[in-house]
């Protein structure tokens, strides 16, 4: 059975359409993850209206959608997702940072729909609605042979990561998250350790970083740094600053892959196969 990874959004912070981000999509978090027939949904930013599009033609009758945060880049594309308003699909709506928080994702989800800010409340969705709060650093099986691990990130307002596990494969979602200079975030090592792919928040350079400290976000070298430990197989470079345009984003691709080959920068679009 296949297990395949597709991008459908790979920019941090707000969506930046433009010429000078054709090559690497202007679009916020979304990733696809196919085993089988089976699919799951990491994160809702605006490149889930163009999932949502694909379902259509291919008849995808359910899904699980599995959220790091509720930050506007990572949900503001959900009232946009044309099979939530059609009763025929299924979609298990899941998010391990407002276990605590009364209303928990469907709450925030909800107020992200309320009046003034949208015209057309959750309600109006027809499809087969789950919602679940777990904690991060919860594990479950999703089916009998795909497991899920979670793990905290050190993000304002909490997120998570998550570990999909399928007949010995595995890909990893870490964004959004900050790491501490000097230190591998432990939480995370424990996350990836001998994955096969990890998409990794690479939103800053290590120039920029210094003055982004306690925005939440990481570089590419720390991702390297943490693939390394861990013994992971390969890094996707994920979650792009919206200034780093295409010729900016080329250039870490070559500076990164000097540091490591078998990383590269994520491009919407572009689907990684686990063999």
């Amino acid at each position: 059975m296949t297990f395949d990874i597709r991008f459908w959004g790979v920019r941090g912070s707000i969506a930046c359409p433009s010429t000078e981000h054709i090559k690497y999509g202007g679009n916020t978090s979304c990733i696809e993850v196919s085993v089988g027939d089976r699919i799951f949904v990491l994160d809702a930013g605006t490149g889930i209206r163009g999932l949502g599009q694909e379902f259509l033609k291919r008849d995808v009758r359910e899904a699980h959608l599995l959220l790091t945060h509720t930050h506007w880049d990572h949900i503001n594309g959900f009232p946009f997702f044309v099979p939530a308003y059609d009763p025929k699909r299924a979609i298990h709506i899941m998010a391990g940072h407002l276990n605590e928080r009364e209303g928990g994702i469907q709450g925030a989800l909800s107020a992200q729909m309320d009046s003034p800010m949208f015209p057309v409340p959750l309600e109006a969705m027809q499809a087969k609605l789950r919602f679940e709060d777990f904690k991060a650093g919860d594990s479950f099986d999703l089916y009998d042979d795909v497991h899920v691990r979670t793990a905290a990130l050190n993000h304002p307002n909490g997120a998570t990561g998550y570990r999909i596990e399928y007949e010995g494969k595995s890909v990893c979602y870490i964004t959004d998250t900050e790491h501490v200079a000097g230190e591998l975030d432990q939480n995370i090592l424990g996350l990836i350790e001998g994955s096969d792919l990890v998409i990794y928040d690479s939103m800053y350079t290590e120039e920029e970083y210094e003055t982004k400290v306690g925005w939440g976000h990481s570089t590419w070298n720390e991702g390297v740094k943490l693939c390394r430990e861990a013994n992971a197989k390969k890094l996707a470079i994920f979650h792009h600053e919206p200034e780093h345009t295409d010729d900016i984003m080329d250039g870490i691709e070559v500076e990164a892959q000097k540091e490591w080959a078998s990383c590269f920068v994520a491009r919407e679009g572009v689907t990684v196969e686990l063999d």
